[in-house]
């Protein structure tokens, strides 16, 4: 198993209803009424009922705008380092992840943490509404982190998977897969929906593991890009934010 451990994510290849509907712009229904009246087009042709896209390859306009998810706003993605606090500023005069997007120029803030000595994807963002979509239990946001431990993993694995309690709430069973043991130390990938305070190193911790190292890989639809070293960012494609968005803006 390699070191990164993750599945591909394949390219966002809607249906253009949906995409118009995701990015916020009208219902499907309206959406479709669009497409008939002549109003999109997809790389310079108009589009028809059926027609489908992917905004990082394809051309969308609608009434000769592009089509764009976002409003504007601004949303990057960053490799955070051990070391760094997830918050924009610290009392305790200690580096922040609001130091490693010094250069972009919107004011963005953490989704969610990630304590000082994990690492991993993390999400800034200055729009509001999504950062509290992302984070509302109801939405049920997967999370999935690679974590190597040492201590009996055979042991450990039916506690991590079955039902556990943190701070007297009982939590939603996780889902983990096991990979190679090198040297005493076993790789995890723990795949979770909540977001208690170190809840994997937690977790871990009732199971009789002793976590070395803990990597968020994937956050709902994003992955974690690869070619981004630790303490590197970039802002999201159209794309990423649509695999990201996709299912919260989905009609009630």
């Amino acid at each position: 198993m390699a070191e990164y451990w993750g599945e591909e994510v394949r390219p966002l290849e809607e249906r253009l209803q949906k995409l118009i509907s995701a990015c916020g712009l009208a219902s499907r229904r309206a959406a479709e009424e669009w497409i008939v009246a002549g109003r999109v087009t997809v790389n310079g042709q108009t589009a028809r009922l059926g027609d489908r896209a992917d905004l990082d390859r394809d051309t969308v306009l609608v009434d000769g705008r592009p089509l764009r998810p976002g409003g504007g706003r601004t949303y990057l993605m960053l490799n955070k380092p051990r070391g760094y606090v997830t918050t924009c500023s610290d009392e305790k005069g200690r580096k922040t992840v609001a130091d490693l997007v010094a250069g972009c120029p919107a004011r963005v803030w953490p989704v969610g943490r990630l304590d000082l000595d994990s690492e991993g994807l993390l999400l800034l963002t200055d729009d509001g509404a999504l950062t509290q979509q992302l984070l509302h239990p109801s939405h049920r946001v997967e999370k999935e982190y690679l974590v190597w431990v040492t201590g009996n993993v055979e042991r450990g694995l039916p506690i991590l998977s079955g039902p556990m309690e943190l701070d007297g709430e009982r939590l939603a069973p996780a889902r983990v897969r096991r990979g190679r043991t090198t040297g005493g130390v076993s790789q995890l990938s723990i795949t979770i929906h909540q977001g208690k305070n170190r809840q994997v190193r937690r977790m871990c911790a009732q199971a009789g593991l002793e976590v070395l190292r803990l990597k968020r890989i994937r956050e709902g639809g994003l992955a974690l890009d690869r070619t981004l070293r630790p303490g590197q960012w970039r802002p999201l494609t159209d794309g990423e934010l649509l695999r990201l968005t996709g299912e919260l803006n989905q009609e009630q």
